[in-house]
């Protein structure tokens, strides 16, 4: 990896401006302010191509960390998810749907505490301008089902130059092969 990219992670200005903007996220979820989130379940709706389930039901259906991360747009703290630091073969589903989304030959190690990616599988996600705690960028989300993956950065390895900065909580990780991909 470009050590200029990676240094960029680690900078002490970038920590802080990842803190700060985990704390408000933080804060957003628990709030129970989810005005957002309204917003965030009509998209749903357009968007879902296996079923129109109703909150109730995705309440159902999904863990309460789940529900809040991929229906909530929330963010799960920064080094906590189960796949930041996975480095095994295999293949990473929509934890909502099933969608296949990610391949963990693209994944690799941004810094930023969360799994991160050069590229998404083919027409497997979307994109939408998210302007949410005064910063416009990139919110992912599953194009089969509507759930919110994370962001999409501009400041990825080459060649994509691309960094899918995805939640742990939005993904089902299936090992393929040999356990262990050599070290990001």
């Amino acid at each position: 990896m470009n050590s200029t990219v990676l240094n960029a992670f680690t900078a002490p200005n970038k920590i802080k401006a990842y803190v700060l903007t985990l704390t408000c996220v933080l804060a957003f979820c628990a709030s129970n302010d989810f005005v957002l989130a309204e917003q965030k379940e009509a998209t749903v709706k357009t968007t879902q191509t296996r079923s129109d389930l109703s909150k109730v039901d995705w309440k159902k259906r999904l863990s309460p960390e789940v529900y809040q991360v991929t229906r909530c747009s929330a963010t799960e703290p920064a080094f906590t998810g189960k796949y930041w630091n996975n480095h095994a073969n295999g293949l990473y589903h929509c934890s909502n749907c099933g969608e296949l989304l990610f391949d963990s030959k693209d994944k690799f190690d941004s810094g930023t505490g969360w799994p991160s990616f050069s590229q998404a599988k083919k027409s497997s996600t979307e994109t939408h301008k998210d302007s949410s705690f005064g910063m416009t960028r990139e919110e992912v989300v599953c194009k089969k089902c509507g759930a919110h993956l994370g962001h999409l950065f501009d400041d990825g390895p080459t060649p994509t130059a691309q960094r899918y900065c995805i939640n742990s909580a939005s993904l089902n990780f299936e090992a393929k092969g040999n356990s262990n991909k050599s070290k990001d």
